[in-house]
This record gives C-alpha cells, structure tokens and sequence, in this order.
C-alpha cells in the first residue's frame, strides 16, 4: 500500500466499490472495466482509476479488474480482513433494529454483546446477541478489549458515555446519537445523521427543473 494521506472522499468511496464488487462476484461476474463500473455508480471511470492508484496498482490494460482480486484487495485496505469485536451500548428501538437487521459480521466486526441500563432488556438476547448492564462494561472491556462501539443511546448520555469507552480502550465510535461527540487522539468517530441524509434528498428534489418535475 503506497504511503500517502488518502483524502476523506476516497476513504468514503472505496466501501461503495466493495459493495458493488461483492455483488458482482455474487452473480459470478468475473472481470470489470473502469468504465464499467463506473456507469453503474454514477461516477466516472478516472475517478475510480485515481481513487485506487492511491493504494497500488490494480487491473490490467485492455482486461480490466480481476473482481474477486480486486474485492479482496479493497476489503484488505478497509480492514474487513481483521475482525474486530465490537459492542453496542444502547438496546431501544434504534439498537435493536440494527441488532436484528444489520449484518456486522460482513464489515469483519465480531459482535456478541450490547449494553443498556434497561431492567426489562438486560438478560435478554437479540438476535443472539446478549444484553448485559452498563454496570457490566468496564469489566467486559478489559476482558475484551473492543476496538469499536456503536451508540444508540439519548442525547444526555452521549459524550459522557463516548468518554467512558475512551478512557476503557475503545478506538472508534459509530455515533447514532445526533451529537456530534469529540474525543481525543488516536480516537475515530464516524457520525451518522439521518436527517442530514433525507435533507441531501430534498435538496436534489427541490433543485430539479420544473420541466422534469412536470414530467413525473
């Protein structure tokens, strides 16, 4: 992998292009074009060509990508070859729809605990996931060690609990919590805000030509 920084777009990208990929070797699509694959996600054929040459060289002139070499080669550089345990604080709504519904596993995050202050959750299991007291993290951690948590917790509790799983060993944060946490060095957050997405929608929605609109 060259030695370089790698802008916050290209890392934003290169998970688009596992996924693409992985669905294509699915079906059994062997090899790709740049121009190929770019159609199929709205961007062009140099991006792609750019984006990868930042961490090598990949695909051969007149052939294209090798799909299964190039997924795999892609899913080295996100880290999915390394599993990762990860833990979910917070076992409502939100954290149990991701619980029943997201696939973890083909991130490479091992996860098998989540945590919540809930009497009426902690005990229980979903999706094979155990749901234990937040009285019980500290000592999970240090057993442990989780690389990731997700959060899916109130408002309040937010940094307080971002703080907490810092000063435990915790080097990333996928925060659901509609705060925008801060943490220290060597510490990754990666924010989600739903309401941003649906705005971005309305913005393309609103900014489209009355002509097309009329159309529809």
């Amino acid at each position: 992998m060259k030695k370089q920084h790698i802008s916050d777009a290209v890392i934003r990208r290169l998970p688009r292009y596992y996924r693409y990929l992985d669905e294509l070797h699915s079906r059994g699509v062997v090899r790709i074009s740049s121009n190929t694959l770019g159609k199929r996600m709205g961007v062009t054929a140099s991006q792609i060509r750019q984006d990868l040459s930042c961490f090598g060289e990949f695909g051969q002139q007149g052939y294209g990508y090798n799909i299964m070499e190039l997924r795999s080669e892609i899913g080295r550089i996100l880290g999915v070859d390394e599993p990762r345990r990860l833990i979910l604080i917070g076992a409502g709504h939100l954290g149990h729809a991701l619980l029943q519904s997201f696939d973890f596993a083909q991130g490479g995050f091992r996860l098998d605990t989540a945590f919540d202050v809930s009497s009426a959750l902690i005990g229980t299991s979903i999706n094979g996931v155990a749901v234990r007291s937040m009285d019980e993290l500290d000592a999970y951690c240090a057993a442990n060690r989780p690389a990731v948590a997700v959060l899916t917790i109130p408002k309040a509790a937010a940094q307080e609990t971002a703080d907490r799983l810092v000063a435990l060993g915790v080097r990333g944060i996928w925060n659901f919590t509609n705060v925008e946490l801060s943490a220290g060095d060597g510490v990754s957050i990666e924010n989600v805000h739903f309401a941003d997405s649906l705005l971005t929608l309305s913005y393309r929605i609103a900014k489209r030509p009355e002509t097309e609109k009329e159309s529809l």
